[in-house]
């Protein structure tokens, strides 16, 4: 039975792709710094093993990682959303966002690169439609997922030569159960005028891109930036209004 590590795996794109990969016959272990939420949710599943672990922090990305000899696919899921004016971007924030949505995608993917390696495996990174194209008061957060972005190419360049492929996926605006409940109705609009697919997307349909890409069925796929946003990123020029 194939293995997959997915971080940030208590709720969310992490909890979706947890569940699609166990639906594959995979075997699932679940990262996340909430514990309490983590373990809610994987009582409820089997073929899965939970370990607390909070990858803005070295050592316990070490411990955690030296549990593992061979991974299949490693998810790097796991993020921190702040978001504020530039001004108001203190450089304490902007580390802490940069500490999980960047240095942690780094620091676990280094230290289970022999476990993968063993396996041959994959890695996904999961960046954000903010790294494609700026919006306002992601200065922190858009700039951590265009450096997830640069980091998957890195990955996908040095870590070919061992056999792993590394992709990265952009989600586009997702119906979370956060994201309604911060979301205003002229935000909900708005958004559905700006994508060609008129419509929020929903997790499992990035769970589906992500599983894919650790599928024999995308075996020579690697240093890839997939959007999955219902053409978001595409309207960067133009705007809804001169649509026919």
């Amino acid at each position: 039975m194939k293995t997959a590590i997915v971080t940030g795996a208590a709720r969310g794109i992490g909890l979706a792709t947890t569940k699609l990969f166990l639906r594959k016959g995979w075997q699932v272990v679940m990262v996340d710094r909430d514990e309490a939420a983590l373990m809610s949710e994987a009582a409820a599943l089997e073929n899965v093993t939970p370990v607390s672990c909070d990858i803005s922090d070295p050592d316990q990305v070490r411990d955690m990682s030296a549990r593992f000899k061979t991974v299949d696919a490693l998810i790097n899921n796991a993020g921190v959303a702040d978001f504020g004016p530039i001004e108001e971007t203190s450089l304490a924030r902007w580390r802490t966002v940069m500490e999980t949505n960047l240095d942690g995608v780094f620091m676990v993917t280094q230290a289970l690169t022999p476990a993968l390696a063993s396996a041959k495996g994959a890695i996904v990174n999961i960046a954000s439609i903010s790294g494609l194209r700026a919006s306002t008061l992601r200065v922190a957060y858009g700039t951590s997922k265009a450096g997830v972005m640069a980091l998957t190419q890195q990955q996908a360049v040095e870590l070919g030569e061992k056999g792993i492929r590394a992709n990265c996926v952009c989600p586009g605006p997702v119906r979370t159960k956060l994201a309604m409940a911060v979301h205003t109705q002229d935000i909900i609009d708005a958004y559905h005028d700006a994508i060609p697919l008129n419509r929020y997307g929903s997790e499992d349909e990035i769970a589906n891109v992500i599983v894919f890409l650790c599928s024999a069925e995308a075996s020579y796929v690697t240093g890839q930036i997939i959007s999955v946003d219902g053409g978001f990123e595409a309207t960067g020029i133009g705007l809804p209004a001169l649509r026919p």
